[in-house]
């Protein structure tokens, strides 16, 4: 069962609304022990939406860029059974190439979520798992050649996720989280477009922005997230799942070869590497930092 959802905005709806049971006043670490507790594994999709809604919309949520793809109606959504389910991968890269031509060409911020019903994890590392299982299935499916700016190896501090020949930041969300600002009811995955990023730089937005959300996450959770503080030459994927890793940890994903034109696998062809990171400066490791995380920027 699989449903896709485009938010309007603002969201006016009767799925999931605030009720006595679950004030506005409450913290968003309480609304989401809450919304875990609603069972929404077995919820219809409108409320799982609308679970996601509460969950970012809340006052105390960090992610400026994640409330305005909400805020704006800017979010496509779609529901799925369970992430090891084996017709997922087709069902996700059909859906992100319809959403990657649904919005080329507009401004502003975007992002495609896919949530689960299962299985629910019980920890950082199982959710890691199954993300990870995940995105290998997505792109052993996948036809279309990685996208263009990005890197490929996923221990090249430039790499991101290529589905359907489009660029995403990926961000995991998940009951077991130990980040408030990814503890998601049910697994959820959020695939930011890369393009966005560069959108705000070419604005001069994306540093003001970084600054508010890295204030607003160390003042949810009272410190800032380990995984940011490290960030600077590392690849993206580290971010993907929110758990912490240790020095020397691989993303465990293998990118098949795309043959050139000559038939030469391209995409270890070090001179094509050269001249791609002759023009990106290495000091600021993945420019996405902070603000690809969360629906829109990481925690």
């Amino acid at each position: 069962m699989t449903t896709d959802t485009r938010t309007q905005a603002p969201a006016e709806s009767a799925m999931l609304p605030a009720t006595p049971d679950m004030p506005e006043h409450h913290s968003l670490e309480t609304t989401l022990e809450m919304l875990a507790g609603m069972d929404l594994a077995h919820a219809s999709e409108a409320d799982v939406v609308r679970g996601m809604e509460l969950m970012v919309t809340h006052a105390e949520f960090p992610c400026l860029g994640a409330k305005s793809v909400f805020r704006r109606g800017s979010v496509a959504h779609v529901v799925l059974d369970d992430m090891a389910d084996p017709d997922v991968p087709a069902r996700l890269l059909e859906r992100l190439q319809a959403f990657a031509a649904e919005i080329e060409g507009e401004g502003g911020f975007h992002s495609f979520i896919a949530t689960f019903r299962g299985p629910l994890p019980t920890s950082e590392a199982a959710f890691e798992s199954s993300l990870f299982d995940l995105l290998q299935r997505l792109h052993d499916a996948d036809d279309e050649s990685w996208a263009d700016g990005v890197g490929s190896d996923p221990n090249d501090p430039h790499f991101a996720f290529s589905a359907g020949g489009s660029a995403y930041f990926i961000v995991g969300l998940h009951p077991a989280a130990s980040r408030v600002a990814r503890r998601a009811p049910l697994p959820t995955l959020v695939f930011n477009p890369h393009e966005q990023f560069e959108e705000l730089r070419a604005e001069g937005r994306f540093d003001g922005m970084r600054t508010t959300i890295r204030r607003r996450d160390e003042d949810l959770q009272g410190f800032i997230n380990p995984m940011v503080a490290d960030h600077g030459d590392s690849t993206e994927a580290l971010q993907y799942s929110g758990r912490r890793h240790a020095a020397g940890w691989e993303p465990p994903l293998d990118v098949k070869p795309a043959p050139d034109a000559d038939g030469l696998d391209a995409k270890t062809d070090a001179t094509t590497d050269d001249d791609i990171n002759e023009h990106i400066d290495t000091r600021q490791g993945n420019r996405n930092d902070d603000l690809a995380g969360c629906p829109a920027q990481h925690d």
